[in-house]
């Protein structure tokens, strides 16, 4: 291993048992996630001689605990191998090349992201201005439309399923207006705390990155009471197409959401620890990037998902 004071043009990182290691936690957690989707806990598996429903607890089936195995796995995979990271940039190391190779391989991450909710855009344009038209007659469909589904009515949002099933809107001036402003204020707390960073303002640094941590943690919590209140409207993720890309492209991102206040909330504790300096603080960048990625998705998806 080459130390700081050969300023190394390219340093090679040793090998690593995390990326393996990771990949076992993340096959633990899926496997153990379909098999909850099969088996979901609250599930009514038997019933008592005086007509009690005995419910499926967490625990009693082998897919709930590999969820947890799998959680836990990751947990302290990702502990481990970030702490070999935060030595080796303390140590210098990630200077010349290898920095390049670090800004790269970030924007390509945030590239398939792009691609990624690209093609849960792509699923509810196509289902939005072509599948229901044509469920509705429209194009060479009529027949179809007649035949199967004659009371169908072709609208946006999805209130009435061609089986006649229902569901409810969810509305953009509440809750999500909040939570947009909510994003919208975390992406300008976090500029400021990184032009603090580079000017060594440390105080205004641990301000800013804290209030844009704190911003993201009601944002989360909003989102989930926005869900429960979804429940109780009748918007479920099985209530049609609507529900379902309603609760998947809002869902996936609040996954994004809860991967970026980590992110920064590794970063503010490293703050405090004094690891970042102006010209050393990739990390801290590129949880910036991700984080204002995640903001503009969340403005296409309150305009296309909620108002439109």
């Amino acid at each position: 291993m080459a130390s700081a004071a050969e300023k190394p043009y390219y340093y090679v990182p040793e090998g690593s048992p995390w990326p393996l290691s990771g990949s076992v936690g993340l096959c633990l957690l899926m496997v153990g996630i379909a098999n909850t989707l099969h088996y979901p806990v609250g599930e009514v598996v038997d019933k008592l001689p005086d007509g009690t429903e005995v419910l499926r607890q967490f625990g009693e089936h082998w897919g709930h605990l590999s969820v947890l195995a799998g959680a836990l796995w990751l947990v302290a995979t990702l502990f481990f191998w970030w702490r070999d990271t935060i030595k080796e940039s303390i140590a210098g190391l990630h200077e010349g090349k290898l920095a390049g190779s670090y800004r790269q391989g970030m924007l390509w991450f945030i590239f398939s992201e792009v691609m990624f909710f690209a093609a849960l855009f792509g699923a509810l344009f196509y289902t939005r201005w072509l599948i229901v038209p044509w469920l509705g007659g429209e194009g060479n469909n009529a027949m179809t439309h007649e035949v199967l589904w004659p009371n169908f009515q072709a609208m946006w949002p999805l209130v009435t399923n061609p089986d006649g099933s229902s569901t409810a809107i969810m509305g953009a001036w509440g809750l999500p207006a909040i939570n947009t402003a909510l994003l919208l204020t975390s992406s300008i707390t976090l500029t400021i705390a990184h032009h603090a960073l580079i000017a060594g303002e440390r105080g205004k640094l641990i301000l800013f990155q804290g209030a844009t941590i704190v911003l993201g943690m009601i944002f989360l919590s909003l989102q989930a009471l926005e869900y429960v209140h979804a429940y109780d409207m009748g918007l479920t993720f099985d209530s049609g197409i609507y529900g379902s890309l309603f609760f998947m492209m809002t869902g996936f991102h609040g996954i994004h959401v809860t991967l970026g206040t980590i992110m920064l909330l590794v970063c503010f504790l490293r703050i405090l620890k004094g690891h970042f300096s102006a010209d050393n603080h990739f990390v801290y960048e590129a949880s910036a990037w991700y984080w204002h990625f995640v903001d503009v998705v969340w403005l296409f998806l309150f305009v296309v998902v909620y108002w439109m």
